[in-house]
């Protein structure tokens, strides 16, 4: 298999909600919901870098289109790793999650491999890890 991850979708409870999260509160850009015109279709998505996509759709839709039921919500099952350029940065970008209404499910700190990282859940409890890594090259 080539990897060719193209788009994360998050399942949501409330797309409207976690719409703003995203747009309003963490600052990503997006077109707002779209596909509003079909019954399963409503969805957001926002540009992260080149060929990656975050979206959001309702876990009703997804579980429409899939065939499996809704199971319950466990945060545990992934994160969503957020590389940054600083120890600095990861307190900012923490604090604007903060701010934005995300729970705080660990503050930054050193991590035992030398890095600095903190994590945060959206209003759905998708869990975000905020990580400036002093072995890589800075992101873009």
């Amino acid at each position: 298999m080539q990897p060719r991850i193209s788009v994360i979708t998050l399942g949501v409870d409330d797309l409207e909600k976690s719409l703003q999260f995203y747009r309003d509160g963490l600052g990503l850009q997006t077109q707002g919901i779209i596909g509003k015109e079909f019954e399963y279709g409503a969805v957001v998505f926002f540009d992260l870098q080149a060929g990656l996509k975050l979206a959001l759709w309702p876990r009703k839709s997804m579980t429409h289109d899939s065939g499996i039921a809704v199971a319950p919500v466990s945060a545990t099952e992934f994160t969503i790793g957020h590389n940054v350029s600083s120890k600095d940065e990861v307190d900012a970008v923490m604090l604007q999650a903060q701010d934005a209404g995300a729970i705080i499910v660990k503050q930054a700190q050193t991590t035992f491999w030398g890095g600095y990282a903190g994590y945060f859940q959206d209003p759905d409890r998708h869990l975000w890890e905020v990580v400036w890594n002093p072995a890589w090259a800075a992101p873009d």
